[in-house]
């Protein structure tokens, strides 16, 4: 079949129930921005394939997976459709996963890797990614010298939207395994908590606390705070340490980078380690009882006074208001 013109190839995460996981409409969007979008949706599942096309492909491309091998059949998948579509460019997220994923496609394809890219665009010579790096503290872009780049996009970072395809051009690709060595799954335990607040790397809406919520009883501040909003929970590297949450919570350079459309900062000092990973958000609120916090240097908004005091009224606003 024919491709689009400046096809640009995504990769779709599914879930385990086979539903597309919530990066989706993001890298499709900034595939839109710069080319046609064709996904590749491993597995096939046709919720997977509707969110595809809700998302703006217009191409969705199938490819069966063995879901007992970790990762190299997703690599072989992607190779097969990199090969068959010929890209301007491949989007994928940047999860643990997705960067896997990448730097194999890569060597495999020998292209060039750009890693957590917050956005795409195209000059006269391809396409290009841009990045946040040293905490935040200059935007650059990456683009190779030539072949196809393949980007990981930092979940949220992306707000661009394409228009849904009623009618997607539906193609199930043939896959040869490349036999490399490859992890195996072997039977887990599930251990499910039932929870309606927003996963922290993709939420639009963060509530972070740190050190200075004062003890883990405490930091349910932040948590009723986050419930008011539907926003997803983070802290700081201070409190994960401090034992108030756990690490999968923790925002910041060695945790979850995050770039919501809200980030707000609740008794967190705001040192390099925690500002490089959320400083991108679009709007941030600082409140914190010491008016010389370097978070304040970043903050669209900030209140100095005590968490205790301001918050509760902050929630007693929201609940009054219906959110």
């Amino acid at each position: 079949m024919g491709y689009p013109e400046n096809p640009i190839l995504v990769l779709v995460d599914v879930t385990p129930a086979g539903d597309a996981a919530g990066s989706t409409a993001a890298l499709i969007g900034a595939a839109s921005s710069v080319g046609s979008p064709v996904a590749l949706v491993p597995g096939g599942s046709q919720s997977a394939v509707d969110a595809a096309a809700a998302a703006g492909a217009s191409v969705v491309l199938t490819a069966a997976v063995d879901d007992t091998a970790l990762v190299v059949p997703l690599v072989d998948a992607l190779q097969a459709a990199f090969e068959k579509v010929s890209p301007d460019a491949v989007l994928i997220s940047n999860s643990i996963t997705g960067r896997d994923v990448a730097g194999r496609l890569a060597v495999r394809t020998r292209n060039a890797v750009s890693v957590d890219a917050i956005g795409v665009s195209r000059d006269d010579e391809g396409i290009v990614a841009h990045h946040s790096v040293y905490g935040g503290a200059y935007l650059v872009d990456s683009a190779p010298t030539y072949g196809a780049p393949i980007i990981t996009v930092r979940q949220g970072a992306v707000d661009t939207r394409a228009e849904a395809v009623a009618s997607p051009t539906v193609e199930e690709l043939s896959v040869t395994g490349s036999g490399a060595p490859a992890a195996t799954a072997g039977p887990i335990e599930a251990v499910e908590v039932a929870s309606s607040r927003p996963d922290l790397r993709g939420a639009a809406r963060v509530v972070s606390g740190g050190r200075g919520l004062g003890s883990k009883d405490q930091f349910a501040l932040v948590e009723q705070l986050a419930d008011a909003l539907g926003a997803a929970v983070g802290a700081s590297r201070a409190a994960v340490d401090a034992g108030y949450i756990p690490y999968a919570h923790q925002v910041g350079q060695t945790g979850v980078s995050v770039s919501p459309q809200l980030y707000i900062a609740l008794g967190i000092s705001g040192a390099i380690q925690h500002r490089a990973g959320m400083q991108t958000a679009k709007t941030i609120v600082a409140i914190n009882k010491d008016g010389e916090a370097p978070i304040f240097e970043i903050a669209d908004f900030g209140i100095v006074g005590d968490v205790f005091a301001v918050v509760p009224q902050l929630i007693e606003a929201l609940e009054a208001r219906g959110k």
